[in-house]
């Protein structure tokens, strides 16, 4: 059997795993990444439509959810998204700014990908791929070389030894990918606690009955105002909604679904920019067209009509002349249209899912270096309870908590 030495091992090589063992390798630690999958980080590949929303300028602790929300502060603040756009400048890779302090890379994923490689190279970072864990061991700090080794891994290349592991293997979200539950089985092997995971950033679905109306609108696309929760968890969004024939999608939805409860409520505004009532209530003086018509100035005439359609089962014939509808009748169709209110029968789950909310309790984590109670075991990237929000939050997080805890490894191990 093969005996192999490192400092450290990096599991999982995908976003957080490359970019620390490049800087823990550049930092003088011997690393060694090991992934199961044939390619490497499939999720950067895929983000963006294949151009990678890498970061957001605008990233605050704020946009990240956690059962411990006050955790990522300490990593976001000592690595931002100006400390990778000067990685980007290192390694002249062009990039724009799309919505909302999104950054894409002008070319394409492959460049974000080629970069972390060039760094894990520059480290004298050795990497195994594919290549697969089969059992982790903690023994009582045997020395293997010039390693002072804490832990024993059995791969398919043989069995390792190294002082300590990086657990960068990512949550649940789109399986056919590679994605696993790897990194809460390692935790659960050390007795540290779990958050419930669930997906995030997921389209929504309806019972399909009570949708069939709306599936006709499926590739819909408007802006809408999305919230969802109580006034002490309330959630708001102004983004894009998209109808399917499930249910909704848009980058509205997806923002919303990461806080959305089981069996609770949505509220959407379709029209956030204006009072449908008091608009209605002035053309009724003045105007003959079909109220979907006049609608149809406020919203996709394909979502007035339906709409329209809709006052029947509500007890209001919205399917006349404005002129011609009573005031009652334009009202409730304005508050309908601002305050849609309605209760979705679950989510597309990890095969649509952008990310997994939940994972390893970061109470048992040191914020300043990601490493747990279990003496050189790390966790990092997306296998941690710390969710961003849709537009690069979730890949600086990957940045942010691997720069932390390469840092913290360099410290503790550094000779």
């Amino acid at each position: 059997m093969t005996f192999n030495a490192f400092d450290v091992v990096v599991i999982g090589a995908g976003a957080a795993g490359l970019f620390c063992a490049g800087v823990a390798g550049q930092r003088g630690l011997k690393v060694l990444v090991i992934d199961h999958g044939e390619k490497i980080a499939e999720k950067i590949r895929i983000s963006g439509g294949g151009r990678c929303n890498f970061t957001n300028r605008d990233t605050t602790p704020a946009n990240f959810l956690s059962d411990n929300p006050r955790f990522c502060r300490s990593a976001l603040s000592r690595y931002s998204p100006a400390d990778f756009l000067a990685l980007m400048h290192k390694h002249q890779i062009p990039f724009h700014e799309k919505h909302k302090g999104q950054l894409f890379c002008d070319r394409s994923a492959e460049d974000i990908i080629q970069m972390l490689l060039a760094e894990c190279e520059a480290g004298g970072v050795t990497r195994w791929q594919p290549c697969s864990v089969k059992n982790i061991r903690f023994s009582a700090s045997i020395p293997h070389g010039n390693c002072a080794s804490s832990y024993e891994i059995d791969s398919d290349r043989g069995t390792i030894h190294c002082a300590s592991i990086v657990v960068a293997t990512g949550g649940l979200s789109i399986p056919k990918i590679g994605a696993t539950d790897f990194g809460y089985r390692v935790a659960k092997q050390f007795d540290l606690p779990l958050i419930a995971t669930r997906p995030a950033l997921v389209p929504l679905t309806f019972d399909a009955d009570a949708w069939a109306p709306f599936a006709q609108l499926s590739g819909l696309s408007l802006p809408v105002q999305i919230e969802t929760g109580s006034k002490k968890d309330k959630a708001t969004f102004l983004e894009d909604l998209l109808f399917t024939h499930k249910g909704l999608s848009g980058p509205g939805v997806l923002q919303i679904s990461s806080y959305w409860q089981p069996n609770t409520p949505i509220r959407l505004n379709l029209a956030p920019a204006t009072d449908v009532a008091e608009v209605l209530q002035h053309a009724k003086a003045t105007s003959r067209k079909l109220i979907a018509n006049e609608l149809a100035a406020l919203v996709p005439s394909r979502l007035a009509d339906t709409w329209v359609a809709q006052g029947a089962a509500l007890g209001h014939n919205w399917q006349r002349p404005t002129n011609e509808a009573s005031d009652k009748a334009l009202a409730a169709l304005g508050e309908r249209l601002s305050r849609w209110e309605l209760t979705p029968t679950g989510t597309e789950g990890y095969k649509k899912a952008e990310v997994t909310a939940g994972g390893v309790d970061t109470r048992v984590l040191s914020s300043q270096t990601l490493e747990s109670r279990q003496p050189g075991l790390y966790f990092i990237g997306e296998v941690v309870d710390v969710t961003g929000w849709l537009g690069g939050y979730n890949f600086q997080w990957a940045w942010a908590s691997a720069f932390a805890c390469a840092q913290g490894l360099a410290a503790k191990l550094s000779r």
